[in-house]
């Protein structure tokens, strides 16, 4: 009898592609839900964890929105632990590229890892370890929400390293992606990425509305009239959203500035400004709406978009084309 990985290849498997994009569709329902459950303050409907109340099913969670939010979050985030152990085993049964079969291995280590940073956050909260201050289980949730970008960030890569186009060779990078357009879509993807982190700092600092206005800081000033922490952190959200403008703005212009990414890289470049002009705005409309829950989670979601965009872009920026392939070929033989 043949061993089951026998029938490795590394041609384009359009079911398994698939299923990427079906993962890729649910960790965004995931996102959108882990979002709305910090917005609207619901992260402690249960104060147990691994089960809510004991449970798996419990009593009132379709009923009351706190516990539909978190206990929803849950189960989304069971059954992402599931598609990536489904990914695992195709990858392992299927793929004959060692580093696919290896960045599924990774995703379902972090995947193991975000369930633990969740629980962690709810064992570990005040209402559960009688403290004075909240800081312990606020750092778990802000490891955990950075952590879902990265459980995000791999499933990009495994869809992209699925496609037609990245297995045939026929992405469009016939020459070498230039040095530039690749330093500046790591230094956009390192932006959005320390972006997010300090927005969810702030989020899970309560401190969203520490500055209730929007372009003005206090009353007639970019800058804010007194400091605590909560001021500071949202200010530095202002300022890094300013930054992240800019980065993207070089990037993408370092895009369309070379003919060959343009071509292979020119309607992602489109989506990814689309977003921030989106984002940017929903951003403003949080604050203008008092932190309407839809509304603050649309732009968290946005902001899980663009990471994942310019992260697809530099993932693509940095293939190697045909021609590196070659060369490897020849220098090793």
């Amino acid at each position: 009898m043949p061993a089951l990985t026998n029938y490795r290849t590394d041609s384009y498997k359009p079911l398994l592609f698939l299923f990427c994009l079906f993962s890729l569709c649910w960790i965004t329902v995931l996102l959108f839900a882990g979002g709305f459950t910090t917005s609207i303050k619901a992260g402690m409907a249960f104060l147990d964890w691994p089960l809510s109340n004991g449970s798996v099913n419990p009593q009132g969670w379709l009923t009351e929105t706190d516990k539909l939010a978190e206990h929803s979050h849950r189960l989304l985030g069971m059954k992402i632990g599931l598609l990536s152990i489904g990914l695992l085993l195709w990858t392992y049964l299927r793929e004959s590229r060692d580093w696919v079969r290896r960045l599924s291995r990774i995703l379902v280590l972090v995947v193991v890892l975000q369930g633990v940073l969740g629980g962690a956050r709810v064992r570990f909260d005040q209402l559960n370890i009688m403290s004075d201050h909240n800081l312990i289980a606020q750092s778990f949730a802000v490891i955990h929400a950075c952590g879902a970008m990265i459980v995000l960030s791999i499933l990009v890569a495994l869809t992209l390293a699925n496609t037609r186009r990245w297995i045939d060779g026929s992405s469009g990078l016939d020459h070498a992606t230039p040095t530039s357009v690749k330093r500046w879509s790591v230094i956009a993807t390192t932006a959005i990425f320390t972006q997010i982190l300090i927005g969810a700092i702030m989020r899970h600092a309560d401190a969203g509305l520490a500055i209730a206005k929007f372009p003005l800081a206090s009353q007639s000033s970019l800058l804010p009239s007194y400091w605590n922490f909560g001021i500071s952190i949202h200010f530095a959200h202002r300022v890094g959203a300013a930054i992240v403008s800019a980065i993207l703005l070089i990037f993408l212009a370092k895009v369309w500035g070379s003919t060959s990414t343009k071509r292979a890289l020119g309607y992602g470049a489109m989506l990814i400004a689309l977003g921030l002009v989106m984002q940017i705005y929903l951003g403003a409309l949080t604050i203008w709406t008092v932190k309407n829950p839809y509304v603050a989670t649309a732009h968290h979601l946005v902001g899980a978009f663009l990471l994942a965009s310019t992260w697809g872009l530099t993932f693509l920026a940095h293939r190697p084309t045909s021609h590196t392939v070659v060369n490897s070929h020849l220098s090793t033989n």
